[in-house]
């Protein structure tokens, strides 16, 4: 089943549906918000046996892959349904009044916050559910008091309209607006960019390809009214073992790596792209393993032609640069799933060559060999912004040397999270998580698009100076 491009009729119709929306919505109580995300909660665990089949049949992700991204989305609504309930959207703070002339003296202030009003969300083909029409961006938003229009992904398309309609059930059921979940389909760009040119759209949450983040992104700045663009574009997410790690633990960390790069057939945002070791002996040893590791790898079938095609020509081009080693180079029939690739190259042409600093989306990665840890550090520096960083080798309460912490220095400098044990693949939905980091791998890398931190992206302070009692009172929730 395809999408049939949503019309300019079409796309305008659901903005202003959720433009009409917007106003009861930003004043609905946490009460009113919980109960909605967790209805929605309900009702996808509810459907599991209609949406998973269908879900597979579009993705071929698999059902014990789909069942437990269904538990994630439940669960991340639910979380943020309790969160909202605990008055998080609303938090305020009280000002006192201070006699006297400036800079001492002030009058009272109420700094509260305000919902932004629609979000146009972008899903994304990686996470049918979880980044989807009732993935993350939209719970977050529906938290904060936002109306959503989901712009659907043409990669999952009749899923999308089954879990849209079951979820517009259960707003009707509730009371809600109807206008506080919309959505628009087709796989034509006039889509997207029609939906974000809207004038009453008032921000902008996307996760998908780097080339097309960077162009919706321009279409939001170039508006009369620029607005906000939390996008996630693709990272390469680093991984960094020290010389102790790979003589303590080499082999078990080059094939737990190994998996993590095949996870998902390398379809996920934090799937590890490049690993940064030492020359010499120990180095060697562990690109042995994690060669011998990743040829044993057996990836499922990619999401679609053209992802497939996309990870087909970025192989092709890292298997014919002068300056990559190919490790693992086998080539699948284009009926058969991708096979692992791995290449090595020199810290210096890595560093030198930014077209290596790019993204292969699937079981792909690079093998960077550096000299020392200084040298590890400015490969770092050259990839210039990632998801995450995994060091490894840092365990224990032994302060480290001055290599070793500019080492994390730089590692903090250029992601949003930073681990020191296990792989990146796998994104704890949590207070404490940072799912966004500098550019290219967001647009916006004081943010998070995974975590319960995801709802201050679609909420703005104002101050209230000197309120009336009755406004005060309301603490934080708005009028």
């Amino acid at each position: 089943m395809t999408l049939a491009d949503s019309t300019p009729t079409q796309i305008a119709a659901a903005v202003q549906a959720a433009e009409s929306a917007a106003p009861t919505w930003a004043r609905s109580s946490g009460a009113e918000r919980a109960r909605l995300l967790r209805g929605l909660a309900t009702a996808l665990g509810g459907a599991r046996d209609i949406l998973v089949p269908l879900a597979d049949r579009e993705t071929g992700l698999g059902a014990a892959r789909l069942s437990g991204e269904i538990d994630r989305t439940a669960f991340q609504l639910r979380g943020f349904a309790d969160l909202v309930e605990g008055g998080a959207a609303f938090a305020h703070t009280d000002d006192a009044a201070v006699a006297g002339a400036p800079p001492v003296g002030h009058p009272y202030l109420q700094r509260v916050r305000v919902p932004l009003g629609p979000v146009a969300m972008f899903s994304a083909s990686n996470f049918p559910f979880a980044f989807s029409v009732l993935g993350g961006d939209t719970a977050s938003a529906l938290a904060a008091g936002c109306p959503v229009v989901v712009k659907a992904h043409p990669g999952h398309a009749e899923l999308s309209r089954a879990v849209m309609a079951l979820a517009q059930k259960v707003v009707a059921e509730q009371g809600a607006p109807a206008g506080v979940l919309g959505m628009v389909e087709g796989a034509g760009i006039e889509v997207g960019v029609g939906l974000v040119q809207q004038p009453a759209v008032a921000a902008v949450a996307f996760t998908g390809s780097f080339r097309g983040g960077r162009a919706l992104e321009q279409v939001a700045l170039q508006r009369p009214r620029p607005i906000p663009f939390f996008g996630e574009l693709g990272s390469i997410n680093p991984v960094v073992p020290l010389p102790g790690a790979l003589k303590a633990n080499g082999t078990a960390l080059a094939q737990g790596l190994a998996a993590s790069i095949a996870m998902g057939c390398g379809q996920f945002c934090t799937s590890p792209g490049v690993v940064v070791l030492p020359t010499g002996a120990e180095g060697d040893a562990f690109v042995a393993t994690l060669s011998q590791a990743l040829a044993a790898q057996t990836p499922h079938a990619m999401l679609n032609a053209p992802i497939r095609a996309g990870f087909e020509r970025g192989v092709q081009a890292w298997g014919q640069h002068a300056k990559l080693q190919p490790l693992l180079t086998e080539r699948a029939a284009a009926d058969a799933p991708p096979r692992p690739f791995l290449a090595q190259v020199s810290a210096a042409d890595f560093i030198a060559d930014e077209h290596l600093h790019e993204e292969v989306f699937g079981p792909a990665a690079l093998v960077v060999r550096t000299r020392d840890l200084a040298q590890a550090a400015q490969v770092l520096q050259a990839i210039g912004g990632s998801l995450t960083v995994t060091l490894w080798g840092f365990e224990g309460a032994t302060e480290p040397g001055a290599a070793e912490v500019e080492l994390v220095r730089n590692a903090t400098q250029i992601a949003g999270r930073v681990l020191f044990a296990g792989v990146p693949t796998g994104v704890a939905v949590t207070q404490g998580q940072q799912h966004g980091g500098p550019y290219p791998s967001s647009t916006a890398p004081a943010s998070t698009s995974v975590g319960y931190a995801a709802l201050d992206r679609f909420l703005r302070p104002v101050a209230l100076q000197d309120p009336p009692a009755w406004l005060a009172q309301r603490a934080g929730v708005p009028v």
